[in-house]
């Protein structure tokens, strides 16, 4: 089988339709499978997919265990070359499908490819272009509010975006999975990050188009901003450098790490997330040692100064993009 096509959802029956009605047009049942993983959802969610989608995979976990681990049965369920995640809260267009596939086809190092998702209320605008890691610590989404007429070549991106990308599973056998650890967020900028430990490369396809509402089942808030989004987004910041980054580069890249901590407490305080962001950012310092670290070794060294350049021209990258 070519590719597994894996939804993680959690009460999203209000997205399901439009998602699955879309999503249908693309596959070929014949060649491509499709799995929602169900996180315990309480709003009819199983029942709708049970009765209008008899050839989708479904696997119903006992309770809500966030988005990492419901990826991760998914993959453990799959039995094909690639596995492409998609978001609930999704639309894909026409040819996002075999786009993604002849992308990362075509590229035999790649590890992930991540689609062009577009606002789905704006659809004159970028909502992911793929994820970029800066050297304050901040992910942020690329192109995130500028025009798509932008994003037309095919480019590196430090991460794939989870929420429409697709990922060659025979590396994720080599790197391991999502880091059911991290529950929801940054999870995807974790597994870009040590897939580039591994000298592997995440790519973005401007062709594989798909509409994105954005935090649709965590709440949605100031541009999707709300307490427990705040919260886990802290703590899975520390886990992401103390997991992927060896000591000594985390050393050295400390003083800048605390000032984009020190600047994102400042900002949330204003917006009034002040008491979510320093808890989590505790409750990660906290709880750090329970992250299984990466084996870093001396054959990615050559990596890690590839990265460590990567981390610098993502932040010229981020703060210019915030003004022009």
């Amino acid at each position: 089988m070519r590719s597994t096509i894996i939804i993680p959802n959690y009460n999203g029956l209000e997205y399901l339709a439009n998602c699955l009605s879309a999503l249908s047009k693309e596959v070929d049942v014949s060649l491509d499978e499709v799995i929602i993983v169900d996180n315990s959802s309480t709003d009819n969610s199983v029942r709708f997919i049970e009765s209008t989608y008899p050839f989708i995979k479904l696997i119903v976990l006992d309770k809500n265990y966030g988005f990492s681990s419901a990826v991760n049965e998914g993959i453990r369920a799959a039995n094909s070359d690639y596995i492409i995640l998609l978001n609930n809260d999704t639309e894909v267009c026409d040819g996002w499908l075999n786009s993604l596939i002849d992308s990362i086809e075509n590229n035999p190092g790649v590890f992930s490819v991540s689609s062009k998702m577009i606002q789905c209320n704006n659809k004159q605008f970028i909502d992911d272009a793929g994820d970029g890691l800066t050297l304050i610590g901040w992910a942020y989404k690329r192109g995130d509010g500028k025009p798509v007429s932008q994003f037309t070549k095919q480019e590196q991106v430090f991460s794939a975006c989870a929420g429409a990308a697709i990922y060659r599973k025979s590396m994720l056998d080599q790197i391991g999975y999502f880091d059911e650890t991290f529950f929801a967020y940054l999870e995807d900028v974790d597994i870009g990050y040590r897939a580039k430990i591994y000298g592997f490369v995440n790519l973005f396809c401007p062709e594989a188009k798909v509409y994105h509402i954005g935090s649709a089942t965590s709440g949605g808030g100031e541009k999707g901003i709300n307490s427990f989004k705040v919260r886990l987004s802290a703590r899975n910041n520390i886990y992401l450098f103390y997991k992927n980054m060896p000591y000594i580069q985390l050393i050295l890249n400390f003083p800048f790490l605390l000032i984009g901590i020190i600047w994102k407490n400042v900002s949330y305080h204003r917006r009034g997330y002040g008491k979510d962001f320093y808890e989590g950012t505790i409750e990660g310092i906290k709880n750090c040692k329970k992250i299984q670290r990466v084996n870093h070794r001396l054959i990615y060294l050559e990596n890690y100064f590839r990265i460590q350049i990567d981390l610098i021209n993502d932040t010229f990258k981020y703060f210019i993009g915030r003004f022009i």
